[in-house]
């Protein structure tokens, strides 16, 4: 396999992500703000361009997985322009978690150009990137989607496609992000509860996860709360709080309520004013803690 494949943002998902491309044969050209996170890749024979514009060549195929809206933007329509410089028929895979609102206007933007825009946003934490084990959600054109369907294979384990409307896997990834935030709300309560009884949430939570609640989310998350080790974090809080806000400005334009929604973005600007932005955003459990009157069993 000799296909030459951009990729653009290196972070905590980036990297292993990239890894796993590599893994599979892939060249790859990579570039990152940071320029030091690159050198494990550049070390396993990627190579490093100077500008995120520069990964990109006519026809060609580019990996973005960047922090947010703004950064997906100017990579897009900014000075390095990607929509123009993969033009004609280069394909821009957005594995980032932004709002389906901004997916849609990349995708038109990248049309107009003469590009094209799949988003495959994931579910998973940097472990589940390392072992190729993500679940990837896809929207956008058919065929697209089709050619760069090895690439996604190359980086997860399952792959679940929405449908041509461009913004509909971000809508899918949000409504999960958001379920799995109020699952750590759920289990913060209830370990308050079960702390301020004479229980142990730790023995609770590891039963309650191998029977009614046996699901990742609850088997990964429960021990992490029960136990309050959140660090170091997979997932911080401040990309909580930007998930939450995006999926709060998602559901107001379809004017669907979600106060649940709402208390969970209360809860993660009260963990940042606490000073545990550093932490896991599974921290947001410390608020029932708070409330409760409890010390930080971490």
């Amino acid at each position: 396999m000799t296909q030459k494949i951009g990729f653009v943002g290196l972070g905590a998902m980036g990297l292993p992500m990239a890894t796993d491309l590599l893994a599979a044969g892939y060249h790859l050209m990579v570039y990152n703000r940071t320029a030091s996170k690159a050198e494990p890749l550049i070390a396993k024979g990627a190579h490093r361009a100077d500008r995120a514009g520069d990964v990109a060549h006519p026809g060609g195929i580019v990996v973005s997985m960047l922090a947010d809206d703004a950064s997906v933007k100017a990579l897009v329509t900014g000075e390095d322009a990607l929509a123009e410089r993969i033009a004609p028929d280069g394909i821009h895979v957005s594995m980032s978690t932004v709002s389906p609102a901004t997916t849609r206007e990349l995708a038109a933007y990248h049309a107009m150009r003469g590009s094209v825009m799949v988003a495959a946003p994931v579910f998973g934490r940097p472990i589940q990137a390392q072992a190729k084990q993500l679940r990837v959600c896809v929207s956008g054109p058919a065929d697209a989607k089709a050619k760069v369907r090895p690439i996604i294979d190359a980086m997860g384990q399952e792959v679940f496609d929405f449908g041509d409307n461009p913004g509909a896997a971000n809508v899918v990834k949000l409504a999960g992000n958001f379920m799995i935030a109020a699952a750590l709300e759920a289990m913060g309560e209830a370990v308050a509860m079960m702390r301020k009884s004479g229980v142990d949430p730790a023995a609770a939570l590891e039963m309650l996860a191998k029977t009614i609640f046996a699901a990742p989310v609850y088997q990964g998350y429960g021990p992490i709360i029960a136990h309050g080790v959140f660090t170091p974090a997979g997932f911080r809080l401040p990309l909580g709080l930007k998930d939450i806000e995006l999926v709060l400005q998602t559901a107001g334009a379809a004017h669907a309520p979600m106060p649940t929604a709402s208390l969970l973005r209360d809860r993660f600007i009260s963990a940042i004013a606490r000073g545990r932005s550093d932490l896991d955003w599974s921290a947001i459990a410390l608020g029932a803690a708070d409330d409760a009157g409890l010390k930080e069993s971490r």
